[in-house]
């Protein structure tokens, strides 16, 4: 965001907070604004149970307008603390920001003479400067003071801000095309994959959707056993005594499904008081909570507590050291696809973009420090290979040792070397991005930044080091002087979550998938019934050769089949009339356009769809 545009945008929100306050009242409370990439937003606690509903965000633009055409003067004011209190004294939300303020002075920003906020930004020196510029306010929803669900509610309008109405225009046009891409919206129209309350933030996967998965992870089993990559299965539940060892207990325990130890049962009726939801909450009262009798006394700090696994990293540790490995074995390389569970808050998951059950294209190899460069490069060759099959650019991001490293520092600098060196020969020294002191504190790493239809970023791809685990778990090699050594761990994923990867190329494609990977590849149409003979002879031999297959023997209607295939964007729609069943041919409706190629011979269509998979086509071909 240029500093003009962030500019224009801090005043343009300070000008709509003036705006609701002028339709709600001046008891409305300003809370806090936000600049976002597109525009921002303003949070209010509005009073005597008013709010704002999407019918008045015309009437906020109108306001606004009218405020413009005032040209009033934004002025700068620097005060003492204490004055700032007096002029906030009913605002507890602008008091409460003024304790957190460093120093003694604080800067306020006047818009006229009856609006006043804190200064968060720059500003203009008059609307005047605003009257050029584009906004639509676009949306109002709940919301909590910080973020905090404990903390008062609040309403919040969202504005798009942009500085001339052409760069407005292209940004509504690319927000609808993105509702139109939306993978929530197509997964149910395709019958991919469902949600429902029972598991939040877990995946139901349709027929449909659940041959697509299996379609990504053949293709990633096949380019990984080309790289000579073993895979391995461990347990998704695992004793706290794993997670002791790998420092998930004491750093993650929050983000973990627990299945705690049971200490004992209840004799009797008993009332437990001073029972708190949250113990970090100062201000929470504890309650008293009626325990029946014969109830069961959980408590995750027994030995025979579980979890299930948020990562595959301390089982592959586990497998690892389970045998003595010689320098000869190196690099071990342990492929892992096993579910994953991490909770997260309900307002934080989205679709299949944030989710609580899992599955990663994860992969832990275990490799001498001489390796690391070499090991590194092939991963990298395995990126390139994924995403070009998909048609996605992507751009990496290289992240340092931070400050509160663990290891070595020598090691540190010597594997910051090789990476940088990995990045400067496959990109050029200016081609990747540096986050310096951003690396994990176990190890640096390289994030891998794929880009959709849309332009946006996804991070999917990571590739990182790491000292820490191996030192965790003892893990060691007989080096070839006969000392023991201590392998680096380098933790690696293109895909990264499947389920999030879906959701991307979901919208990427608009459902319009390559057609490899669709659900299924070939529709078949018999137009009576006494073409289902030749047709289910056909449909059996495209099988037999790793074609998928749906196909439609009713006596329903010819044009109703087909706009029913359609609708499921398979890729070709085969047609059987008697023409076909003499001639051992086919007639092919192709998927997006309204070409129908007739008489095609079988065995060429055959071979055509055989290539298609073979070679992992983006594109369909149109001329048989």
């Amino acid at each position: 965001m240029s500093d003009n545009l962030s500019i224009i945008r801090n005043s343009l929100l300070l000008v709509m907070a003036k705006a609701v306050k002028e339709i709600y009242g001046q008891e409305a409370l300003i809370a806090k604004g936000e600049l976002k990439e597109d525009g921002g937003f303003y949070d209010f606690k509005l009073a005597d149970g008013k709010s704002i509903g999407e019918a008045d965000l015309g009437l906020i633009e109108e306001k606004i307008a009218e405020i413009l055409k005032r040209k009033e003067a934004f002025k700068v004011e620097s005060l003492s603390k204490q004055e700032a209190k007096e002029i906030f004294k009913d605002n507890n939300f602008k008091l409460e920001l003024i304790d957190e303020k460093d120093g003694d002075r604080i800067d306020l920003v006047y818009i006229g003479e009856d609006f006043v906020d804190l200064k968060e930004g720059q500003v203009v020196e008059s609307s005047i400067n605003l009257l050029s510029c584009a906004y639509k306010i676009t949306s109002t929803s709940m919301a909590y003071w910080k973020s905090d669900e404990k903390s008062e509610k609040l309403q919040r309008v969202y504005a798009y801000i942009f500085l001339d109405k052409k760069s407005l225009k292209n940004h509504i046009k690319a927000i609808e095309e993105a509702k139109d891409r939306d993978h929530k919206k197509i997964g149910k129209e395709l019958e991919l994959f469902m949600f429902d309350q029972t598991a939040p933030g877990m995946a139901y996967w349709y027929p449909r959707g659940w041959i697509m998965y299996q379609a990504l992870l053949k293709f990633s089993r096949e380019i990984q056993r080309n790289h000579n990559y073993t895979e391995i299965s461990a347990p998704l539940i695992n004793n706290k005594k794993l997670w002791l060892v790998s420092g998930h207990w004491a750093h993650y325990i929050d983000n973990m499904f627990i299945i705690p130890g049971v200490t004992g049962h209840i004799k009797y009726d008993a009332n437990i008081e001073n029972v708190y939801k949250d113990l970090s909450d100062k201000t929470e009262e504890g309650s008293t909570v009626k325990i029946e009798e014969g109830s069961v006394i959980y408590n995750r700090e027994d030995l025979d507590t579980m979890a299930a696994k948020p990562m595959n990293c301390p089982n592959a540790m586990t497998m690892y050291k389970s045998k003595k490995h010689s320098y000869k074995e190196l690099p071990i390389r342990y492929s892992e696809y096993d579910v994953l569970h991490r909770k997260e808050k309900s307002g934080q998951m989205n679709g299949l973009f944030r989710v609580q059950e899992f599955r990663q294209d994860d992969d832990h190899t275990f490799v001498m420090q001489s390796q690391i460069k070499e090991e590194i490069a092939d991963i990298i060759a395995i990126a390139d290979e994924i995403y070009s099959t998909f048609g996605l650019t992507y751009r990496a991001e290289f992240s340092t040792r931070p400050d509160d490293f663990m290891g070595d520092i020598e090691v540190w600098n010597e594997a910051e070397r090789n990476l940088k060196e990995i990045l400067d020969e496959k990109y050029g020294e200016s081609g990747y991005d540096i986050n310096q002191g951003d690396g994990a504190f176990y190890g640096p790493k390289i994030d891998l930044q794929i880009k959709d239809a849309l332009g946006r970023e996804w991070q999917c791809g990571t590739i990182q080091l790491d000292f820490q685990l191996p030192h965790n778990f003892g893990l060691t090699y007989t080096d070839s002087d006969g000392s023991e050594k201590m392998p680096v761990v380098i933790h690696r994923a293109i895909y990264g979550s499947l389920e999030r990867f879906i959701g991307i190329i979901i919208e990427n494609f608009k459902g319009v998938f390559p057609f490899w990977l669709n659900p299924y590849q070939v529709a078949v149409v018999p137009i009576r019934e006494d073409h289902n003979d030749y047709a289910r002879e056909i449909s059996k031999k495209l099988v037999e050769n790793g074609v998928r297959v749906e196909a439609d023997y009713s006596d329903k209607n010819m044009r109703s089949k087909i706009k029913e295939f359609k609708l499921m964007k398979d890729p070709y729609i085969v047609v059987i009339g008697d023409k076909e069943v003499e001639n051992n041919t086919v007639s092919i409706n192709i998927r997006g356009t309204n070409k129908q190629v007739a008489d095609v011979d079988f065995d060429r269509f055959l071979e055509v769809c055989k290539k298609l998979n073979a070679e992992h086509t983006l594109e369909l071909v149109e001329e048989f």
